[in-house]
């Protein structure tokens, strides 16, 4: 018999507190949190069956633990830790499947396939269009400069810039409720250049 989605989840917790460097100052286990509860807010309202949904929640939970072995092909790493422990949780393949396409959907650029997979790329960064915007983005400014000690603040603007240009939203919801707020940061950003 499976496990709940929330022994998992105590479970993926406990396992990034442990072995997620120190230097994760975004992705970390309060970004998962944050990614899991917005999967599920954009799941419903995309009207989302609640046997999908259980596995957008493990896939959302999992998203990000290949953090814990590299920040390269860190999606690809999740997936085989995924692939071991849901097997062991009683997982089928074809769950498995699924829950790693999801996850490889959040690889930058994204390229979702369905609609699993645009709720978990879209909940990933659904911080772009809020008011923590700045404060998110300076977290991932403060672990990127563990990997590259010379970006500067002017060169890390310039990135998020161009990153928020090309980026768009996939599902119906974020496209209609987000885009705009994601838009007002960009030109609270391009004030500051």
């Amino acid at each position: 018999m499976k496990p709940s989605i929330n022994e998992i989840q105590k479970d993926v917790v406990r396992f990034l507190d442990e072995n997620l460097p120190k230097h994760f100052t975004y992705h970390n286990t309060e970004h998962t949190l944050y990614v899991f509860e917005k999967a599920i807010h954009i799941a419903n309202k995309e009207k989302v069956n609640s046997q999908a949904i259980a596995l957008l929640k493990i896939a959302a939970l999992y998203h990000d633990i290949g953090f814990t072995k590299s920040h390269l092909e860190h999606e690809k790493i999740g997936c085989e830790i995924a692939k071991k422990q849901l097997k062991n949780y009683g997982y089928s393949k074809e769950e498995i499947q699924t829950i790693c396409e999801m996850i490889m959907a959040t690889k930058i650029p994204q390229s979702p396939k369905n609609l699993l997979e645009e709720i978990l790329a879209d909940a990933d960064l659904e911080y772009l269009a809020t008011s923590k915007y700045l404060k998110t983005s300076t977290s991932l400014y403060q672990e990127l400069l563990h990997f590259n000690p010379d970006l500067s603040e002017d060169e890390w603007v310039d990135i998020q810039i161009k990153f928020i240009k090309n980026h768009r939203y996939h599902t119906s919801y974020c496209k209609r409720y987000k885009t705009f707020r994601k838009n007002k940061n960009l030109a609270l950003l391009e004030s500051t250049t």
